[in-house]
């Protein structure tokens, strides 16, 4: 697994995944035979010590360099008594059903013993592939993304596929440029998470190269992508209806920005059940662009300094911003849930170990990176197929910190 995040374009601006620059420009320009290249391909590798399978044409013996043996499928299938295309099919994990699963299990026993390691630059030769996935991400430190990106990985890797991570800090340019800087690294599909609003523009053009992509998370209006998102409409439903069955009828919502579409459904959810229902809705204007435990405690100090009533339950677009909200309202000698209730979303990890604990809304995070995974793989092994899209149901889970509003708790 491998994580990028990427800077300004600057030619010093770190980089943590790729190739060795200095190998790539030999390669770029050295002339000869597939063979004599794919042979340069194996020894220069080799000498960032890599162990490598070696090519066809070195099949019947090893190969030492610089005092290392390395070990070839030729010696993997002589050790273990079969024909080298077995064993060929056995370490690669999109024929290795091919083969029965105690030939399977065996070949693959004595290829650990041996220490043997696939060769990944010859198997992109020979498929045209580099066996990397990205995933693009807004933010790396936003605790609700680290499920989804654990499900990607849970499916690529075991299907011989690198997940390599991106982040895009929530800028439409950086995620430009990372785009750009993805293709160019002819990496095989991608995955993205951090899709906006506005930036159906640059996926429109990113698309006409061919590059597989799957939108996860965040769906973007205006393309037809294959995309596994959360049904957040039904979350903010979900949030309504809770606190309108514990009785409250002033409500308010702490909000994320309009131009993600999935913050803007959570909205358009929890509001239209909260007027269905005839309750009051105290509209906050202001919006939080980062999601975070401060932009709830800077939306919960304008509801509070408000000269309007107060509400007695609050639905906060991320646990983060609940966690804020309820900073404040102790700040100002507010009890939770007594004086006022708050729930969440996402469920994001330890929530059950405040005081009081959080009410938040569960969304199927690590099901959702698995889910556009699976995608991915059908989209690389079917070039005529697209997917079908998906969407996740949320669940309610209720905690300590929503509750019946002063009015109507009994004495």
């Amino acid at each position: 697994m491998i994580c990028q995040t990427f800077g300004e374009d600057k030619p010093h601006r770190r980089q943590t995944f790729g190739g060795d620059r200095r190998f790539r420009g030999r390669v770029a320009v050295r002339n000869g035979s597939p063979r004599a290249l794919y042979n340069r391909l194996t020894l220069d590798k080799a000498s960032n010590a890599w162990g490598m399978e070696g090519t066809d044409s070195e099949v019947g013996g090893r190969v030492t360099h610089r005092g290392r043996t390395i070990v070839t499928l030729e010696d993997v299938a002589r050790a273990a008594g079969v024909h080298y295309s077995t064993v060929s099919r056995a370490l690669d994990p999109t024929t290795v059903r091919r083969v029965s699963v105690d030939t399977r299990k065996h070949i693959q026993a004595v290829a650990k013993k041996m220490g043997y390691q696939r060769d990944m630059v010859a198997t992109g030769l020979k498929r045209g592939r580099t066996q990397t996935v990205a995933a693009v991400v807004a933010d790396l430190g936003n605790p609700s993304i680290a499920p989804v990106l654990r499900g990607i990985a849970s499916r690529l890797e075991p299907a011989g596929f690198m997940p390599l991570f991106a982040e895009t800090q929530d800028d439409s340019s950086r995620l430009e440029r990372i785009l750009n800087h993805l293709l160019s690294r002819r990496v095989d599909a991608i995955i993205l998470t951090a899709g906006r609003v506005g930036d159906v523009r640059i996926l429109r053009r990113f698309s006409g190269h061919g590059i597989p992509m799957v939108l996860a998370l965040q769906n973007v209006p205006g393309i037809r992508l294959p995309s596994c998102t959360n049904d957040d409409l039904l979350g903010g439903r979900l949030a309504a209806q809770h606190l309108l069955a514990l009785g409250h009828r002033r409500v308010a919502q702490l909000r994320g920005p309009a131009d993600v579409l999935s913050l803007s459904q959570r909205a358009q959810g929890f509001s239209k059940a909260i007027a269905a229902a005839g309750a009051t809705e105290v509209i906050v204007r202001s919006t939080a662009p980062l999601g975070n435990a401060d932009d709830g405690r800077r939306l919960m100090r304008l509801l509070l300094t408000s000269k309007r009533v107060r509400p007695t339950g609050i639905f906060a677009h991320h646990d983060l911003m609940a966690l804020g909200a309820m900073t404040v309202a102790d700040e100002r000698g507010m009890s939770c849930p007594r004086d006022v209730s708050i729930i969440g979303y996402h469920d994001i990890l330890n929530l059950e170990r405040l005081v009081p604990a959080l009410t938040t809304i569960r969304q199927p995070l690590e099901e959702a990176g698995r889910a556009a995974s699976d995608m991915v793989l059908d989209l690389l092994n079917s070039s005529t197929r697209q997917p079908p899209s998906r969407r996740l149901a949320p669940t309610l889970v209720v905690r300590q910190s929503t509750g019946p509003p002063p009015e109507v708790r009994k004495p």
